[in-house]
């Protein structure tokens, strides 16, 4: 009857929500003395807690109750500016294009400036824009960056399908190459330039709006951007007054809810944003369990007409289940939980245990300083620190985890039967060292960091732009043994300090050293800005530090247990100019050349502190090509784009006949070109479509012979390698891409939406250096496959609040398609370890603002 009770009150809400009458307003927000659109202008409905902020092209769309009333419209540094609205029957009203007044006596954030965004019809790079309203929509329990998916050049795959465990490539370059920014901060990991999602999983509550620039980009800080940056920008010290709980499940069990609160700013000049988010449940891989927390503190002050200060605090605490092993395609077809399948989790005493499982806590607080210095001038500081604690799990001893390992497996593929590895541990007795146990390799940090930006107008026409970039890391790696699974004790020998050491449950063993890193960057810019004409030149210059110490592989008298400061000094510059033909039509152009620095793989081979002395900076060569088309109801974007990598440096480690051997590979070049469309189109006001193609073709461009290999001493042995590479496809990443979008609003109230995505093109990913052999065939190339995604917004007045439900369904027709893969031996289907993409999926939310 409970039951019966309840879906009645939810079809009745939803039969009175219907009822509603609403209508959604839309227009462009711009600076009324030059046009320039005005990202995160704040659009309120006057007299209730109902309000938007503009994207990065100055547009915002709002949805209304009443039919007739007024919006508020206010940016810091601009006059507010009140505009009456009549419905009077009408689903849409189009306001086309509001003009904000400068105020001389406003404070000025330069938010666009101090966070690097690139302005519409003015920066010269290809940019595309994701609001928080899309955000917020359409995500559901999709990983954050996959919202990214229908962008030209983006490729964005989960991985094993673990929460978190997404990955983004642009252009053809992975995470290390891709620079991502919170609130201008850069988090790629100091060490690998890796970006771990799951550390951020909270961001899709309270971004503001995100912006990718691909290629060069419009940061001016010295990042890895080779293949582009991604600024992700949260809510604002100026956000509304108000809040909205939320709650979203869907399948598999996953269940997500929270809520954020803002204070507006107060009478007393303070203001406060606070929110917090539970998520649990599984993906749609088997047991990829979810246990995840985020929250967020933003707390600001207003001292005087010049100064403000912002803290700001936020972390995603969590531990998830992971699929780390590829299978094989008949694996899949073979195993009864066909693509669900995982091979990677077990069962102990009844409860399930993921064998390889993340966990980590890595939260970041930052303060800043912006200052309005007089008028023409403007000084904007962050200090930032970091602290993260978790690692990953994994097995250790004896493998007895083959996936067709039926001692171990009621059947192949099935989960591990742990009960009886530890009834074998508990019978070697409690004298025995363990033979099979699990670990996990922690990896914690310490990050420190101040980024200063100071801005002034040189004359009527010229600013300039110039700031340093510190950061300080500090990275501690090691073993942690995990669970004896029934051992009383190991025995290690990898400390040469404490050799056959006994170690136990939550003690170290294996490795143990600290990688330091220091960065110091120094960056300043241009900007030229008359008529017709934008262009800006940027320069900016760094020296990357590394030091490595050994707690294991040396005793505290030996001199390589701590290395030296190693430094590579680097250099970039880029330039670009836009034109704006007329009020519709603009073009662009941008070069530019900069180098990087080895990451500290490179400089310390096989992680022991012989330095790698040929180890140097790698090149990249870039220029693009832009034209972009504005009109009331449609707008375009194409872009051309070349980017040579040159120096690629790789080092390598094999063991033959007993004996361990380096060798450094350098002088490894790459080229990605392409072409990249971007559309949309509003043929009536309830309909917008949107359309995205990228055509990429990315190739290794050389050979490196005559490669000296060296044993663990650095003492040449053996004779020269090869490696033969030209003209083979870059993997990892769909070279050719397309995606449709439609997005109709059956009611004022109620829009649903489709979009289909395509990747073809597609290599697998594989080991570099192992083609030493001349001749050998393309890497596999994947199937092509698409993907049909389809949503519903229904908005409505709940008890006096502005309240929506959300509906979401990925892969509507269960299309299977393998997202990832490794080559095998013979650039074959068969042999390919691959993962497959989630089936079916869906999530409904409900979120209720006040």
């Amino acid at each position: 009857m409970k039951k019966i009770t309840s879906s009645l009150t939810l079809v009745f809400l939803l039969f009175t929500a219907f009822m509603q009458a609403q209508g959604t307003i839309r227009g462009t927000v711009v600076d009324g003395e030059n046009g320039t659109p005005l990202p995160g202008v704040n659009v309120v409905v006057e007299g209730t807690t109902n309000g938007v902020s503009t994207d990065f092209d100055g547009v915002f769309e709002i949805q209304v109750v009443d039919n007739a009333g007024s919006l508020r419209v206010s940016y810091v540094g601009f006059k507010p500016s009140t505009i009456a609205f009549d419905l009077s029957g009408k689903k849409v009203i189009d306001l086309g294009t509001v003009q904000l007044e400068m105020d001389s006596d406003a404070l000025d954030e330069v938010i666009v400036k101090a966070y690097s965004l690139a302005i519409d019809r003015k920066t010269p790079v290809a940019v595309s824009t994701i609001k928080a309203e899309t955000i917020q929509n359409e995500l559901g329990s999709q990983e954050f960056p996959e919202i990214l998916k229908t962008t030209p050049g983006v490729y964005v795959t989960r991985g094993g399908g673990g929460f978190g465990d997404a990955e983004l490539r642009v252009r053809g370059f992975n995470s290390e190459n891709v620079a991502v920014m919170i609130n201008g901060i850069p988090v790629n990991d100091m060490e690998n330039g890796r970006v771990y999602w799951s550390n951020w999983a909270g961001l899709s509550d309270v971004t503001s709006s995100m912006q990718v620039q691909r290629g060069l980009g419009a940061a001016m800080i010295g990042l890895p951007s080779i293949g582009g940056t991604v600024n992700i920008v949260t809510k604002a010290t100026d956000i509304n007054k108000g809040g909205n709980v939320m709650m979203t499940t869907g399948n598999d069990g996953y269940t997500k809810y929270g809520f954020t609160l803002s204070t507006g700013m107060l009478e007393n000049d303070w203001a406060a944003t606070v929110s917090l988010s539970r998520t649990t449940g599984e993906q749609f891989v088997d047991a990829t369990t979810i246990d995840a927390y985020s929250y967020f503190l933003n707390l600001a002050k207003k001292i005087g007409d010049n100064h403000e200060l912002s803290f700001t605090a936020f972390g995603a605490p969590q531990r998830h289940g992971q699929r780390q092993n590829r299978l094989l395609i008949d694996d899949y077809r073979r195993s009864d939980r066909g693509i669900r399948t995982n091979t990677d989790y077990g069962y102990k005493n009844g409860q399930l245990v993921n064998i390889e499982d993340n966990f980590y806590h890595k939260p970041q607080m930052s303060l800043n300083h912006y200052w309005t210095i007089n008028d023409i001038s403007s000084l904007t500081t962050s200090v930032y620190y970091s602290i993260g604690t978790g690692g990953g799990g994994g097995t250790a001893g004896t493998n007895k985890f083959g996936k067709y390992d039926t001692n171990y497996r009621d059947q192949e593929f099935g989960p591990v039967n742990l009960d009886k590895i530890v009834a074998e541990n508990k019978a070697l007795g409690q004298a025995t060292s363990a033979e099979t146990f699990l670990r996990a390799s922690r990896n914690n940090h310490q990050w420190y960091g101040a980024l200063s930006t100071y801005n002034t107008e040189l004359s009527e026409y010229i600013d300039l732009t110039a700031g340093v970039d510190l950061r300080f890391y500090r990275g501690d790696h090691y073993t942690e043994l995990t669970d004896l699974l029934g051992a009383a004790f190991y025995l290690d020998n990898s400390d040469v300090n404490n050799p056959n050491r006994v170690v136990r449950e939550g003690d170290k063993y294996n490795y143990n050293d600290t990688g330091y890193t220091n960065w110091q960057g120094l960056f300043a810019q241009a900007e030229y800005n008359k008529d017709a004409i934008s262009a800006v030149i940027s320069v900016a210059g760094n020296n990357t530090s590394y030091k490595r110490e050994d707690y294991y592989k040396y005793t505290p008298d030996d001199p390589l247990r701590e290395t030296d400061w190693i430094n590579f000094t680097a250099f970039s510059t880029k330039g670009g100019i836009n034109y704006r033909l007329d009020d519709v039509n603009n073009v662009f152009a941008n070069v530019g050349y900069f180098e990087r620095a080895p990451f500290n793989e490179a400089v310390f081979i096989n992680n022991r502190n012989v330095v790698n002395e040929d180890a140097e900076n790698q090149k990249i060569f870039s220029a693009e090509l832009g034209y972009g088309l504005r009109t009331d109801n449609f707008r375009a974007d194409l872009n051309v784009y070349r980017t040579k990598w040159m120096d690629r440096s790789y080092t390598i480690t094999r063991t033959a006949n007993t004996i361990q051997y380096t060798a450094n590979i350098l002088g490894v070049d790459a080229l990605h070109q392409g072409v990249e469309l971007e559309l949309q189109y509003r043929p009536i006001e309830t309909l917008t479509l949107t359309g995205m193609a990228s055509l990429g073709d990315w190739q290794w461009d050389n050979n490196v012979t005559n490669v000296q290999v060296f044993d663990d001493q650095q003492n040449p042995i053996g004779d020269p390698i090869d490696i033969f590479l030209e003209g083979v496809k870059v993997g990892n990443s769909a070279q050719t891409t397309f995606a449709l979008g439609a997005d109709y609003a059956v009611l004022a109230s109620t829009t649903v939406r489709a979009s289909f995505n395509y990747a073809g093109n597609y290599y697998a990913d594989y080991d570099v250096t192992g083609r030493s052999v001349e001749g050998l065939p393309q890497t596999w190339e994947m199937p092509d496959y698409g993907v049909f995604d389809l949503g519903l917004t229904h908005r409505f007045n709940f008890g006096g609040f502005n309240a929506q439900i959300n509906a979401n369904v990925f892969n509507v027709l269960g299309t299977e398609y393998i997202s990832d893969a490794q080559d095998g031996d013979g650039s074959v289907a068969e042999t390919a370890l691959v993962y497959y993409g989630p089936g079916r999926t869906y999530t409904v939310g409900a979120k209720i603002n006040f």
